[in-house]
Order: structure tokens, then C-alpha cells, then sequence
């Protein structure tokens, strides 16, 4: 690990800290000034979110030119993918808490093997999803109430995603261990790599472009994961070089069974707590594939431009994981507490601008991708209506990754039972069908869920339990 400087209270200026925290700077969070430290954090892992959000948005926009089928085809599989998305995120919530536990104390080797036993567990983990994904794939769609049409032409392109599960399980991790050790700048660079990839390849291998064979929905497919396999592969190649702020050796590679274990106690909680929003989200693109594949075609646009947005909140939140971890490293919780109430403020300003923005310009924006009068006219009741909940939402996500850079996976997973299972899923199908509203009630459950949680996670953060969480 290179040398690591204080983020000093009267340090470089604005634009200087900016070009630093793209460059990428070997810093301690845990001194100085908590706004700079959230701009050399934060900086980095919005642009990395931000590629992520752009080649959703930029692959579905080749995808809609194949129809509405397509389009369902992408959105029903997206829901079997936050199964996986839900283990990857979980054990990287556990990865990123326990590298930044040790970089706070300054223990370089135990920031190591931490690493490396997270990596192994994924390694263990994706060989099963990747397996399963590639000989169910097309059994998914039919249970997800998908179209004769869609589950014959989507099969190819569902399998193939799903068995590319591998790339993505390792994407996230080893990214998790970089933002932990506060090397922000090495996980942006790694999603810029993997998606310039994807952008590159996915109109060629879709269209057949050039010497490129025309694959159509299954090149979408192909492009991602060999887009992703490439990340994968630099990723590795900055752990061994010991160019990041983590180096792993020969010395390194061997299993930690002590260490193992302590990592799966807390990846199983995140997982549980991502399984329940995921499985609560899943439950409502059900609901909404009752109303037809125009609606689920139109659900998934929405939600394509409204991830364009809120990725890169997600990257603000993942800065406050890394302070709350080695500040509670470090013995100072009482930073770790302000980070979180000055990143989720932060947060709040710009996820509300750009809900304000969605609500004005929705059918401008709707209508870039789409005229389809089946689909466009419910992409934009959808857009509108979770955009009105941007402003509560972004809070909720910032004191939520602070619970788990904590370690404390317990807390978000019950609330998340709370809002998603016990508000969510009942109230979408009561204001759907027995109210009568149609996708419009269950577009306001979403929000209302989303709402609820903010608020009951602010009430939890400011009881302070999570600063005697053990990692």
C-alpha cells in the first residue's frame, strides 16, 4: 500500500480536488476536512456510476429499435439479474465494510487477505448462478408471465446474460474492495473500461456491423459480458501490480477460514436485505406484466432513464460506506456520523434537480427512445410519478449504505421487510386492482415505499447503535 496523506482542513482548492480525485490520490479519511474527503470519494464513483447509467440507457436505446418484444425481453430478465445483482451487492457490502475497518486501523495485510477471501467466496457463488442461469434462462420468461413471442425470440439473449454472471459477480467485488481502501478513482476506471467495451460492441454485434456477425438480441448480450470480462481483467491486473491502494502477493492466496466466515455472518445479511428489495421489485414487475407487454416495455425505459440518474447517487452513497467503515477504523464515529448527514444532504440537492427536470421534460425525454404509442404514453406516467419521490429517496439510500460501511446489515434488511414486502406489494395490488387505479397506483406504491423508508432509516441512524458494530 502506497503512502497515504491527510485531507488537510485548508488544502488544495475546488477544481484542484477534482482533477486529484480523477487522477486518483492515496489519502486518509479519517483527518481533515469531511467535505473534501467526500468530493475526492464522491467525485470518482458518480462518474463510475454515471458510465454504468449511461450504457443502460445507450444499449436499450439498440435494443428498442427490435420491438417492444425485445424490450420485455430485457426487462424480464433484469428481474431474474437483481437475484444475482442481490449476492453480488451483498457480499461486495461486506468486502468494501471490512477492507475500510482495516485501512482505518492501518492494517495493509489484513485489507489484503480481506480482499482475497471475498474474491474466493464470489468465485464459489457465481460458478452456481452462472450454471443455473445458463440451463433456466428461458424458463424464467415463461414464468414471469412473458408473451409466446418473447420467451421464443428472448431465450438466447436471457441465457446468455445470465450465465455471463461470472463477470459481473466479480466486477462488483473486487470494485467493493477498491472503494473500501478509499481508491475511488481505480473502480471508476474499471466500469469505464468494461462499458467503452460494451458501447463498442453491442450496436455491432446487434445489427451486424462491419465484420461483425448480426446477432441480434443475443449480441447485446454477447457484448456485455465480454465487456465486463475485460473490467475483470484489469481489475486483477491492478491488485497484483500493487498500483491501487491494496496489493495482493503470492503470500495473499490462501483461504482465511477465520476471515471467510466473519465475511459471510455479514454478506448474508446484506444479501437477505437486497433480497428483499429485489424480490419486492421483481413483485412489481409482475403486477405490471399484467397490463401487457407494452407495460412492461414501458416499466423498463422508465426505469433505464431514472437508473441514469440514480446511479450516480448510488456513488455518493457508496463515499459515505467508506467514511462511515475507517472512520469507525480509526476510533472517530463521531465523523463517520457527520459524513453521513452532509453526503445525504449533497445527495438530496442533486437527485431532486434532476427529479425536477424528469417531471418538466418527461415526454421529451421518453420520446428520444420511443414513439410507440402502445409504450410511450406509460413510460412517461411512470417517470413522472417516481421522480416525485428523488428528494426522500436520495437520504434514504446515503444512511442506508452507512449502516452497512458500518457492518450493520440487520437494521436496512428489516426495513426493508417493513417497506417493500409489508407497504410495497400489497399496496401496489390494492391500488392497481381493487382500487382501481391501474399502473399509476402501482407506480405511487413504489414511491410511497421509497418515502417510508427514508424517513424510518433517518429515525434508526440517529439512535447511534451502528457505531458499536463489530467488523
Amino acid at each position: 500500500m502506497l503512502e497515504v496523506q491527510s485531507v488537510g482542513k485548508s488544502g488544495p482548492g475546488f477544481w484542484t480536488s477534482i482533477k486529484e480525485s480523477l487522477l486518483g490520490s492515496h489519502q486518509d479519511y479519517t483527518q481533515g476536512s469531511i467535505e473534501r474527503a467526500i468530493l475526492l470519494l464522491s467525485v470518482p464513483m458518480v462518474l463510475e456510476m454515471c458510465m454504468e447509467s449511461l450504457f443502460g440507457v445507450v444499449d436499450f436505446f439498440w435494443v428498442a429499435h427490435l420491438g417492444a418484444d425485445a424490450m420485455a425481453t430485457v426487462g424480464l430478465t433484469e428481474s431474474a439479474l437483481t437475484i444475482v445483482y442481490a449476492l453480488a451487492m451483498g457480499l461486495s457490502i461486506s468486502v468494501t465494510a471490512m477492507v475500510a475497518r482495516r485501512v482505518g486501523e492501518k492494517d495493509e495485510a489484513g485489507a489484503a487477505t480481506a480482499a482475497v477471501q471475498g474474491i474466493a467466496v464470489g468465485v464459489l457463488v457465481l460458478i452456481a448462478t452462472g450454471t443455473l442461469g445458463f440451463l433456466f434462462g428461458g424458463h424464467w420468461l415463461a414464468a414471469m408471465g412473458a408473451a409466446h413471442s418473447v420467451v421464443a425470440s428472448g431465450s438466447a439473449y436471457t441465457r446468455i446474460i445470465l450465465a455471463g454472471t461470472v463477470t459481473v459477480f466479480q466486477l462488483f467485488l473486487i470494485n467493493a474492495v477498491f472503494r473500501g481502501a478509499g481508491d475511488a478513482a481505480t473502480a471508476m476506471r474499471t466500469l469505464w473500461i468494461a462499458n467503452a467495451v460494451n458501447l463498442c460492441l453491442n450496436p455491432c454485434l446487434i445489427f451486424g456491423l462491419g465484420p461483425f456477425p448480426k446477432l441480434g438480441l443475443a449480441g447485446s448480450a454477447v457484448g456485455t459480458t465480454i465487456g465486463r470480462g475485460v473490467g475483470v481483467v484489469f481489475q486483477v491486473w491492478i491488485l497484483w501490480s500493487g498500483r491501487g491502494r491494496i496489493r495482493v502477493n503470492k503470500g495473499n492466496l490462501r483461504l482465511d477460514w477465520k476471515v471467510m466466515l466473519r465475511l459471510i455472518r455479514l454478506s448474508l445479511g446484506a444479501i437477505v436485505q437486497l433480497m428483499v428489495q429485489m424480490a419486492g421489485w421483481i413483485g412489481v414487475v409482475r403486477i405490471v406484466s399484467a397490463f401487457g407487454s407494452a407495460a412492461v416495455a414501458a416499466n423498463t425505459l422508465a426505469i433505464r432513464i431514472i437508473i441514469f440518474a440514480i446511479l450516480p447517487s448510488w456513488g455518493m452513497s457508496n463515499a459515505a460506506a467508506t467514511l462511515v467503515g475507517q472512520n469507525l477504523g480509526a476510533g472517530r464515529p463521531g465523523r463517520a456520523e457527520k459524513s453521513v448527514w452532509k453526503t445525504g444532504l449533497y445527495n438530496m440537492l442533486f437527485l431532486g434537480t434532476v427529479g425536477l427536470v424528469f417531471i418538466a421534460f418527461a415526454e421529451r425525454i421518453i420520446g428520444l427512445f420511443t414513439k410507440d404509442p402502445a409504450v410511450a404514453p406509460i413510460a412517461v406516467t411512470c417517470l413522472t410519478y417516481l421522480s416525485y419521490g428523488y428528494v426522500s429517496y436520495a437520504y434514504g439510500m446515503v444512511v442506508s449504505s452507512a449502516f452497512n460501511g458500518a457492518g450493520d446489515t440487520l437494521t436496512p434488511t428489516v426495513l426493508n421487510l417493513i417497506c417493500f414486502w409489508a407497504v410495497q406489494l400489497p399496496l401496489a395490488y390494492f391500488l392497481a386492482f381493487t382500487a382501481g387505479f391501474g399502473l399509476r397506483g402501482v407506480f405511487a406504491s413504489v414511491v410511497a415505499a421509497d418515502s417510508l423508508l427514508a424517513l424510518l432509516a433517518i429515525v434508526w441512524f440517529r439512535r447511534g447503535k451502528w457505531k458499536q458494530q463489530v467488523v
